[in-house]
């Protein structure tokens, strides 16, 4: 059986270390996506998304693994870019304004066909909202700047700052600010929360 593990792989791109702030360049990758608004933290169609991701994520993977191609790969990580139409209200910290699209890295051995038929599937065990809004979509992001947060959310804001400042003394920022979550929030003490952040620079 063929086994793939793309965070390894990729481990310039997602194992980053928590000392330093590294330009990176990345690729075009597939990813599952959902697109929304609002707080995360209490926001009905988050929660949703997320599920719907991770359910369809895990039901390609075994489709894939039981298939006739045998190939077995471990699921990624939750990714987010998130933004808002006025940048004040970002910076502010007002959640209720921030636009988000979460999303889940596929690899490029998947078909689109299964995705279809996870979809299919899981529709058929569970009646989840967002699974109409899923998508499977080619992102490429370019030149960017990343680094390691460890810790809650709420004290990101310095983390932020170090990867704005590294790229504002070599450019200038571009695209979403995207965080990619290496840690299970619902298992991990928050101080110990690993999260990636990463900003697209010019």
């Amino acid at each position: 059986m063929q086994k793939i593990d793309l965070k390894k792989e990729l481990k310039h791109l997602y194992q980053p270390s928590a000392k330093v702030v590294v330009q990176v360049e990345v690729p075009a990758f597939r990813f599952l996506m959902v697109d929304g608004e609002g707080d995360p933290n209490t926001s009905k169609k988050y929660a949703e998304a997320v599920e719907a991701l991770f359910s369809v994520s895990y039901t390609a993977k075994f489709m894939m693994k039981k298939g006739a191609r045998g190939i077995d790969y471990a699921v990624m990580p939750l990714e987010g870019l998130w933004w808002s139409d006025d940048m004040s209200s970002f910076a502010a910290d007002d959640r209720s304004k921030w636009k988000w699209t979460m999303m889940i890295m596929q690899p490029h051995l998947l078909e689109e066909a299964v995705v279809h038929a996870a979809i299919a599937e899981v529709k058929r065990k569970k009646a989840l909202p967002a699974l109409d809004s899923l998508r499977l979509e080619s992102f490429t992001e370019g030149l960017c700047a990343q680094t390691l947060h460890i810790g809650p959310f709420s004290d990101e804001g310095p983390t932020i700052q170090r990867v704005h400042d590294f790229i504002g003394a070599r450019s200038a920022l571009a695209g979403k600010h995207h965080e990619v979550y290496l840690s299970d929030i619902r298992r991990a003490d928050p101080a110990k929360w690993k999260t990636i952040i990463r900003q697209p620079m010019e």
